[in-house]
């Protein structure tokens, strides 16, 4: 009735049929009886216009959107009493968007993410977890739908159109508000939502595959959008890229539903066609079919993240498939390292734990959470030990020591909000079990930071997260400069390449074989206190 009242003779209108050949054959119909017309509207599926040109069936396009347009806007500006409200006059919602009570102050995002990311997470059979990316959505428009007293009603029916159900299922999980003042309730009550939902969604499959004799295969039960009442709207993925495409669609299925409420009521094809779409195999070969690379759906944090062995570190977890954020002091270098590597930048100074704590807040609501850490940032002082300043051998600790221990504390507090385990994995040093002389400044806190990971493996291993040790030596790096291996090398009393080279193997470490190892440690999903070395081989410094 609407599209007739709206676009009168001019448009046809074609009814629901799944996209496919019997889809073609009737709208090849619908045109043979309606030849005249400027176009055809697919119901649940879109619009079409013709003309003798393409410029023509563009124009036509646009007359036609622009009257649909303008129809919404009216019945936008209708108050409850019925009278028509002046033009950009506050912001109107439909009757069915009457918000619910929330609560005075919602959760923020940083907190929140975690908890969701982690009940969305699969566990393998393995023990393992396959994680989703989390994007973060809010708006005036988001907030009123989320919030709305039918939001049950309305945004459970199904997706705007059809092909939308293959990237964010049939329906978002719904949570129940995150008041700050109460979070442990809704931590509780998103628990239960989650597990209602998966129910849900297997006896959704269950009921139409009986349809196909079983023979259809069941896609996860995780959710693809998921919505907060007072915060917004999360949508989910393997990869930060799909994770943002459910939260556009999300995002469009919002500006739809809330058109359709304003003019009525929102309605859509029923559950079997839903399920057809779903598992139209056509449909599904959109997707892709390539296999997951090792560490994708992680989230990998490198601090000194963007020169030297951290650098190296992030575009090693890059090419495994990681999301990787680095964090490091150099803005400019941040800068270039993010545009080459496509990761996150963030200019956080790692010796300050409020800024950490920052860092870490900025990065559970960019992604959801955090799975891997390398705690890379460090610097090297000099001096001998009974002789060296003690503001120094103080300078040494805060960047050496504290820096990790303030990491690896935020770190852990978002694993365990998510509940699915992590890594935390150390940059010490040969000189934690090797010290040399004059070095003490630089090797003394390498040493407490070694004790400190063994400690986060005892303390945290029951809860799934491990903790290791990278032990490098003589690497170039904005640590061990020209000027210090020429230093070093006069301390040894040999020349600076015969220092470089001075290990069993006779060859220089690179930076990649830290980044490497880093990276396999992170893969070793078994091991955890282990302390892998890179030095070319050293005996003097071998773990016994």
């Amino acid at each position: 009735m609407l599209c007739r009242e709206l676009f009168g003779e001019r448009m046809a209108l074609v009814p629901y049929i799944m996209p496919g050949f019997a889809l073609a054959r009737k709208a090849a119909a619908v045109f043979a009886e309606n030849p005249n017309v400027e176009g055809m509207i697919l119901l649940k599926h879109g619009i079409f216009t013709f003309g003798a040109t393409a410029r023509e069936a563009y124009e036509r396009m646009i007359d036609k959107v622009t009257l649909a347009e303008g129809r919404v806007a009216e019945a936008a500006r209708m108050s409850v009493a019925g009278l028509h409200l002046p033009k950009a006059v506050g912001r109107t919602r439909p009757k069915s968007f009457h918000p619910i009570r929330l609560p005075e102050r919602s959760a923020p995002v940083s907190q929140v993410a975690p908890v969701l990311r982690g009940l969305a997470a699969l566990e393998r059979p393995d023990g393992t977890f396959s994680r989703p990316i989390l994007e973060f959505r809010s708006s005036p428009a988001i907030l009123d739908f989320v919030a709305g007293s039918e939001l049950d009603r309305y945004s459970q029916q199904g997706t705007a159109t059809p092909d939308h159900v293959i990237r964010i299922k049939p329906k978002p999980l719904l949570t129940p508000a995150a008041d700050t003042a109460a979070f442990d309730d809704f931590v509780t009550g998103a628990q239960a939502a989650m597990q209602a939902y998966r129910a849900d969604y297997q006896a959704y499959f269950e009921r139409n595959n009986a349809r196909y004799a079983g023979a259809k295969k069941p896609l996860d039960p995780a959710p693809r959008v998921i919505m907060v009442p007072g915060l917004g709207l999360f949508g989910l993925g393997a990869t930060r890229a799909e994770a943002r495409i459910a939260a556009d669609l999300a995002e469009t299925n919002i500006d739809v539903i809330t058109a359709a409420e304003t003019l009525g009521r929102f309605e859509v094809i029923d559950e079997a066609d839903l399920f057809d779409i779903e598992y139209w195999s056509l449909e599904q070969a959109k997707l892709g079919k390539a296999a997951e690379r090792p560490l994708a759906r992680h989230v990998v944090v490198v601090t000194g993240g963007a020169s030297g062995i951290g650098a190296a570190t992030a575009q090693a977890f890059r090419a495994e498939g990681a999301e990787v954020v680095i964090i490091d002091v150099d803005e400019a270098a941040v800068d270039t390292c993010a545009r080459k590597f496509g990761v996150l930048g963030l200019v956080y100074d790692v010796t300050r734990p409020e800024a950490i704590q920052n860092a870490f807040n900025k990065i559970a609501a960019a992604y959801g959470g955090v799975d891997i850490v390398v705690s890379n940032a460090g610097a090297a002082w000099q001096g001998r030990i009974g002789e060296v300043e003690e503001q120094v051998l103080r300078q040494s600790f805060e960047l050496n020591f504290w820096a990790h221990q303030f990491v690896a504390r935020a770190a852990v507090r978002v694993m365990l909000a998510q509940g699915t385990g992590g890594c935390l994995l150390f940059n010490v040093s040969k000189q934690a079990i090797n010290p040399g002389p004059d070095f003490g400044p630089y090797g003394l806190p390498k040493a407490a930071t070694l004790a400190l990971m063994r400690q986060y493996a005892v303390d945290y291993g029951r809860d799934g997260i491990r903790a290791c040790a990278v032990n490098a030596d003589r690497v170039r790096s904005g640590l061990l400069t020209g000027t210090m291996i020429a230093e070093r090398a006069e301390a040894r009393g040999v020349s600076p390449e015969e220092y470089m080279q001075g290990n069993l193997l006779g060859r220089e470490v690179a930076a990649d074989d830290v980044a490497q190892a880093f990276v396999s440690l992170a893969r070793a999903s078994s091991t955890t206190a282990a302390i892998l070395t890179v030095d070319g081989g050293n005996i003097a410094a071998a773990l016994r």
